[in-house]
């Protein structure tokens, strides 16, 4: 039977048998455990030791004999996984970093720096400068006049074949080229449309401006991105509301104007074949050729196709053209 007291005070290393009730004057309990457990003809209860001071219990050595009376050692407990977590945690899934880093070749975030220019989709647009005059030492290519970036406008009266001759050049280059009717552009205004045909008003005036900018746009940006232009409008040599001052304004002084008059049969004949409201009157159309006829004292480049065919009138086109890029018409 063991005693408390010593179980409490050696760790398991008490007296083997109970010891009798104290008597007055007697040794206390601690010092009759150990005179019991080591006896001495002698005996001196040990110094007190400071509780806050007492090592850690040290494990007996692993070859020393185990005491008869110490309690059986225990088998080490296997370690407890964490509560509410699974014994074979899945992998978390991988965080984004913060800043993610695009692959090569991917168009530019949203935020992620100052814009480089106009885009649509993955294609990068440059922004659509004022048209130049070729510079004095341009190369050969860039004086191609069948594969150099161009802006032309066509100028004649109603009736002259501006459009159509303007269709054929544009189908028939080796470079990507674009056509741009003013007229069409005028037409994109559908409800409250201001037909000149109904008078010349403010409300026509403001359409015509309006849609004479928005052809001037357009050419631009077809040539920042390599895409020649060819533009038809009914430009007047002496009424500069219709001049090419707003032409040279939108476009850029590289623009070169071509003028396309042929003779007056010949306009009132294609003139009388339109319908809706680009067919003109025939008196109508003869004030308008004769306005017309002061562009041969302007020194601007003049095509008379009163006996070319389309695919003829296109290639005195070019020629022109080739012209205009060697010596630049001053305009």
């Amino acid at each position: 039977m063991q005693h408390s007291g010593a179980q409490g005070a050696y760790g398991g290393f008490g007296a083997q048998w109970p010891a009798p009730p104290p008597a007055p004057g007697a040794r206390s309990a601690q010092g009759q455990a150990r005179q019991q457990s080591h006896p001495h003809p002698h005996p001196q209860p040990p110094p007190p030791r400071p509780q806050p001071q007492l090592p850690p219990p040290q494990p007996p050595h692993p070859h020393s004999p185990p005491h008869p009376h110490a309690p059986a050692p225990q088998p080490p407990q296997p370690p407890q996984p964490p509560p509410q977590q699974p014994s074979h945690p899945r992998p978390l899934p991988a965080q984004p970093p913060a800043n993610p880093v695009p692959p090569a070749g991917a168009p530019p975030q949203p935020g992620s720096g100052a814009p480089t220019g106009e885009s649509t989709g993955h294609v990068k647009l440059p922004p659509g400068g004022p048209v130049q005059v070729p510079a004095p030492g341009a190369t050969p290519a860039q004086l191609d006049a069948t594969r150099a970036a161009v802006a032309v406008l066509l100028i004649g009266p109603a009736g002259a074949g501006k459009t159509t001759v303007a269709r054929y050049w544009a189908d028939h280059r080796a470079v990507p080229t674009a056509h741009i009717s003013l007229d069409d552009v005028r037409e994109w205004v559908r409800s409250g449309f201001a037909d000149p045909q109904t008078g010349w008003n403010e409300n026509s005036e403001a359409q015509y401006r309006l849609a004479r900018r928005t052809c001037g746009f357009a050419a631009r940006n077809f040539l920042a991105n390599g895409i020649s232009c060819i533009l038809d409008d009914a430009v007047f040599p002496d009424w500069p509301v219709i001049g090419l001052g707003g032409w040279k304004r939108h476009v850029g002084p590289g623009l070169i104007p071509v003028v396309l008059l042929p003779g007056l049969d010949i306009v009132l004949e294609r003139n009388a074949e339109r319908s809706g409201n680009r067919r003109l009157s025939d008196e109508e159309v003869a004030h308008i050729h004769g306005r017309m006829a002061g562009w041969y004292s302007s020194g601007l480049p003049i095509i008379d196709n009163s006996r070319q065919d389309v695919a003829s009138t296109a290639q005195m086109l070019d020629n022109v053209v080739a012209r205009s890029l060697a010596s630049p018409v001053s305009w």
